[in-house]
């Protein structure tokens, strides 16, 4: 089992975060290993502070309008190994370290599985 590892950010980093006008910011999440892009999702502030507090990715799932731990019902978790914001702050990418069998609710490992024109 990965090992959650927290994260520290400076008061002045979490502040460049720039949230839409429903206090979300968009998260692209990779595999540290293989460099793959395993999903995009959005986190606002108590979200983002969780995942690098805790060293496991916690996003704000629209659809439910609540606090998602990703892998808490199906086991597929998300450890934390790099974090980022963009030069802008309006876009974050972590870099994880994925258990069980992906990122995908579809049982797929990423959610980008599937190409135009294939």
């Amino acid at each position: 089992m990965p090992e959650a590892i927290s994260i520290s950010a400076t008061p002045e980093q979490l502040a460049a975060v720039k949230y839409d006008a429903q206090g979300l910011v968009p998260v692209v999440c990779q595999d540290v290993h293989t460099r793959s892009v395993l999903m995009v999702a959005y986190m606002n502030a108590e979200t983002l502070a969780l995942t690098l507090a805790e060293g496991r990715m916690v996003y704000w799932s629209r659809s439910r309008q609540e606090v998602w731990r990703k892998g808490d019902t199906s086991g597929d978790r998300q450890f934390v190994r790099e974090a980022y914001y963009d030069c802008d702050g309006d876009t974050l990418l972590f870099l994880v370290e994925q258990e069980g069998k992906g990122a995908c609710h579809t049982g797929e490992y990423s959610c980008f599985y599937r190409a135009f024109g294939a």
